[in-house]
């Protein structure tokens, strides 16, 4: 078939079982192009079935060639892969032939294993970034990123961040568009940049109890206003000093700090796909203005709304 990609998908012993969610992108995308895009192929160092850390098995190849293979994906489980040395073999042969090879969330510490990352930019999951950082100290670990693409190698940071991997795969393969349909059809609530970062305010500010967690879905919805301690101390039906106290005891910061980088992550996603202007989006989610916009990203992503805007790229027209 003309223009097939072979993906060689690699499955350590226990890999995590999510991580063949990765696949779907690419099979979305053969929906969308003239010829089929990618063929998947399961592998394995002794090939046969492969347990997955959850228990149920997925039949694979046993590793081949790696020049017949446009793709090779790691996928790892949730504790570090222990490779061996035909393993590691393979994939330094994979990324002389390959014309990529990619480490999945922990897969990135058998790539590094491999001396594939000295010298390079990756990334991996946040939690285990110190072990990483001690182990591969030639390696230039951004754990603020969800998926890093440097030459030839790629890494996500977790098994969910490879599903926006493997479209920023299709994106480099067939170009935005095809990436944003693929995207649409997996109905991704939005396709993430492989700069975005790996926590989410949304995430970061839960709290047990109701009272705080109303306080929090009030401010996401109203971060145009100003949002002061005594409105959202109203809505808590508490006191100003009640409902400080008892928003940082839940969330471990104070109601200031949290809208600042609610805030800023409601504008981070503004710039990155939309082409608003920036003193537009500054107004559109509460600073008022570009300026106070500027200061209050440079306090929580340590980078300007312009740099953050440039590194997500062009917009494609839909």
């Amino acid at each position: 078939m003309a223009g097939v990609r072979c993906i060689g998908f690699l499955l350590c012993p226990d890999f995590d079982f999510m991580g063949l969610a990765v696949t779907s992108p690419f099979a979305v995308a053969n929906r969308y192009v003239a010829d089929t895009a990618y063929d998947i192929r399961f592998l394995s160092e002794a090939g046969g079935l492969v347990r997955s850390g959850c228990g149920p098995a997925v039949e694979t190849q046993r590793l081949s060639e790696p020049s017949a293979f446009d793709t090779i994906i790691v996928a790892a489980g949730i504790s570090l892969p222990e490779s061996s040395p035909d393993f590691l073999a393979y994939l330094r042969q994979a990324a002389r032939s390959a014309r990529r090879l990619a480490g999945l969330c922990l897969g990135a510490f058998a790539v590094a294993d491999a001396g594939l990352l000295d010298g390079r930019r990756a990334t991996t999951h946040w939690r285990y970034a110190p072990q990483f950082r001690a182990r591969y100290p030639d390696c230039a670990l951004d754990i603020g990123k969800i998926y890093v693409a440097d030459g030839n190698i790629w890494t996500s940071a977790g098994m969910s961040a490879g599903i926006d991997l493997a479209v920023g795969m299709v994106e480099a393969d067939h170009g935005r568009h095809v990436a944003r349909t693929v995207a649409r059809g997996l109905v991704m609530e939005r396709r993430r940049a492989g700069g975005q970062a790996q926590h989410s305010a949304m995430l970061d500010f839960d709290a047990p109890s109701d009272r705080i967690q109303s306080v929090l879905a009030y401010a996401r919805q109203n971060l145009r206003r100003p949002l002061t301690t005594e409105d959202l101390a109203a809505v808590a039906c508490l006191s100003p000093r009640q409902f400080t106290r008892a928003f940082r005891a839940e969330t471990g910061v104070s109601p200031a700090k949290a809208i600042e980088v609610m805030r800023v992550e409601a504008a981070k996603h503004m710039l990155e796909q939309s082409r608003l202007p920036i003193e537009e989006i500054a107004g559109a989610t509460g600073f008022a203005h570009r300026e106070r916009m500027r200061r209050a990203f440079l306090r929580v992503q340590g980078e300007v709304p312009r740099a953050i805007r440039r590194a997500a790229g062009p917009l494609a027209v839909v």
